[in-house]
C-alpha cells in the first residue's frame, strides 16, 4: 500500500483494495469483517490486539463481542467514507488473526 492519507477512496480504488482482503466487505459505507473464535474469552483477547493495532496506527475501529465472534467495522469519519487508513487497518489486523 502506499502513502496513507485521510483522503476518500474512489470506489474502483476501494474494490482494487478489498480484493487483496479476504472475508472483507463493505456494508453501509464502512469495511467490515466478522471472524469467528474458539470462545467469548479468545474473542476479547482478540479484539484487544485490534485495539493496541488500532492504537498505534491512531485509527479505531467499531468492535463487536459476541459469543465466539468479533465483527470489526470502520470508516474514516473525518473523511466521510473508506481511506488508505481503513484498509491499512485491515491488512494488520488480518496479520495477527
Amino acid at each position: 500500500m502506499g502513502e496513507l492519507t485521510y483522503e476518500p477512496l474512489s470506489p474502483e480504488a476501494q474494490t482494487a483494495l478489498l480484493a487483496e482482503l479476504p472475508g472483507w466487505t463493505i456494508q453501509g459505507g464502512m469495511l467490515t469483517k466478522i471472524y469467528a473464535l474458539p470462545s467469548y474469552a479468545a474473542g476479547v483477547m482478540f479484539a484487544s490486539s485490534i485495539g493496541h493495532l488500532a492504537d498505534q496506527l491512531n485509527h479505531h475501529p467499531d468492535l463487536l463481542i459476541l459469543y465466539g465472534k468479533v465483527q470489526v467495522s470502520m470508516i474514516t469519519h473525518d473523511a466521510g467514507g473508506l481511506t488508505a487508513y481503513d484498509f491499512e487497518l485491515a491488512r494488520r489486523i488480518e496479520a495477527i488473526a
